[in-house]
């Protein structure tokens, strides 16, 4: 695994369709060599229901245009994975990421998001943990954090989301990640509390310092805060 500068880019909160042109933007310039330096972008989206490529009907019990009428977004994407929820309060993270300076594996790139948000959690004071046959980070049999990635010419777009101090009830509206009966919970729920703000803030600090350690990355900037 090669050293080199990582941007951590926050674009504060924005909407789902303005952050992923942005995405798609610094993907192609990576891809390119325009861009010699690896991305992770920071946002807090307004709410939306995003459907990845393995998106099954059935987890999407209601009707895309009553999900619009009750405030949020649908939209579909070429990510991995089915249904998940972004919104307020939860720590959405889109590493642009060449993986021919680390390593060409999809698997363990998978992975080692995985544990990135594991060894966060663990500073925050949760004991998480992966789920055999599933992707994302769990919390006893509860879901704390979800991953959907694409990949292209080894660079890497989409990402991870980490539930903070959401309105959990938005999951209630889908069959998250198409996984019936599952239990989203989030850092508020496991800590018993805490002013959302701070919470916020210190999960941005976990979540950039693992990533920076998991993938040897020195940190070039930081941006403004998450609002």
């Amino acid at each position: 695994m090669s050293t080199g500068d990582l941007e951590i880019r926050d674009l504060g909160r924005l909407g789902y369709t303005e952050s992923l042109e942005i995405q798609r933007a610094l993907r192609l310039q990576r891809i390119a060599g325009t861009l010699g330096h690896d991305v992770l972008l920071l946002v807090e989206h307004e709410p939306v229901y995003t459907l990845g490529r393995g998106t099954n009907p059935g987890s999407l019990p209601i009707h895309a245009d009553e999900l619009r009428r009750r405030g949020a977004d649908v939209v579909e994407v070429e990510r991995g994975g089915d249904v998940t929820w972004h919104g307020p309060g939860q720590l959405v993270g889109y590493p642009i990421v060449h993986l021919s300076g680390h390593r060409e594996d999809l698997h363990w790139y998978l992975r080692s998001l995985e544990q990135v948000l594991i060894s966060a959690l663990a500073v925050l004071g949760i004991t998480a943990a992966t789920a055999a046959g599933k992707t994302g980070v769990w919390v006893g049999d509860r879901k704390i954090a979800s991953i959907g990635i694409h990949v292209k010419q080894w660079v890497t777009l989409h990402g991870f989301a980490l539930n903070v101090s959401p309105d959990l009830s938005w999951f209630d509206h889908i069959v998250p990640c198409g996984l019936t009966g599952v239990v989203m919970t989030s850092v508020e729920v496991e800590r018993g509390g805490g002013d959302p703000v701070a919470l916020r803030a210190s999960a941005r600090k976990a979540v950039v310092a693992a990533f920076t350690d998991a993938f040897a990355l020195d940190q070039a900037a930081a941006a403004k805060p998450l609002r």
